[in-house]
């Protein structure tokens, strides 16, 4: 009888995996999934599958918490996978916070190779596990969305339950007066400030980087806020920043609001988003995660499942 209920189950799953994977794949602003910055991963396994199928079920009030690991199927690097992370494939490591205010070169170096990567990086689009969760939430089945990504796939896919924990690369902020634009506006001021500059890249890294030498960004020009002649950053947080005290309790009430606890494409080495999860476990909610290779907090979880978050997230009813 058990064998029986546990076959039918894998059916509902199956059958589910197929219906929102057409969903998926003829929505206009879904991607097929780009596998050049995924890591190797085995076949998903239906046992592994109808359990975390049960675990989705079983939740009424969900919080979900994304990483890199769910837009590198979106053609996005990113730092930490297994052989084609940016850790893997090269020595360079991203500018850190510190760097970046307080060195003139360090700012050139970075808004050059920004500036070079921005047309492909801002033409990423979400792949079926970003409009997986869009649907989730239209559905009522996602209570918050935290992600650790400032790409804007979420927002492209329709998420509006959404907190950027480390806020969002198409968007640039006025270290002097705090002034926000949009970073697509500033691909305009560039071009004009630095007119023949054509440097090409020799490689993509995360989060918009590509790799240029020193010698390519020697003359790059940075223009400056148009409101007070300040300095522009990205809105995001850089390595050696700290996320606002405002955004983590806000996370932390939803968290208090939640029932369970879904992890997706991240290591959770970055303790921003580790600390959320050692508070569900504290709070004592179920945790799943979903990730190709081991992370920071599989002691914790009830389940954990290897596999690429576009392939198994359009195979779980959000029921």
């Amino acid at each position: 009888m058990e064998e029986e209920m546990r076959f039918r189950s894998t059916l509902k799953v199956s059958k589910g995996c197929h219906l929102l994977r057409l969903f998926s794949y003829s929505s206009s602003s879904a991607v097929a999934p780009s596998l050049d910055f995924v890591p190797a991963s085995r076949p998903l396994d239906s046992i592994e599958l109808e359990d975390l199928q049960e675990f989705i079920s079983r939740s009424k009030r969900l919080i979900i918490m994304t990483g890199a690991g769910l837009s590198t199927e979106s053609g996005i690097p990113d730092y930490r996978s297994e052989g084609v992370g940016l850790y893997a494939r090269t020595e360079r490591r991203p500018v850190q916070h510190f760097e970046f205010v307080r060195s003139a070169k360090a700012r050139q170096s970075y808004w050059a190779r920004n500036y070079v990567g921005w047309p492909q990086f801002s033409s990423c689009q979400p792949n079926p596990a970003h409009l997986a969760l869009s649907s989730w939430e239209k559905l009522g089945k996602l209570h918050w969305l935290v992600t650790q990504n400032v790409d804007a796939l979420h927002t492209k896919a329709g998420s509006r339950h959404l907190t950027e924990l480390h806020g969002c690369s198409h968007r640039v902020v006025c270290l002097d007066c705090g002034h926000l634009t949009p970073r697509s506006d500033l691909q305009s001021k560039f071009q004009a400030q630095n007119p023949g500059w054509n440097e090409e890249a020799g490689g993509v890294a995360p989060d918009g980087d590509v790799f240029l030498t020193d010698e390519q960004v020697r003359n790059f020009q940075v223009p400056a806020c148009e409101r007070c002649d300040g300095t522009l950053k990205p809105e995001v947080t850089f390595f050696g920043d700290t996320v606002s005290r405002e955004k983590v309790n806000f996370v932390h009430e939803q968290l208090a609001e939640s029932d369970s606890m879904l992890v997706l494409g991240s290591s959770l080495q970055v303790y921003s988003g580790y600390r959320f999860v050692l508070a569900a476990k504290e709070k004592r909610l179920p945790i799943a995660i979903l990730n190709i290779g081991a992370t920071r907090a599989d002691h914790l979880a009830a389940i954990k499942l290897s596999g690429r978050c576009g392939e198994v997230l359009p195979c779980i009813l959000p029921v």
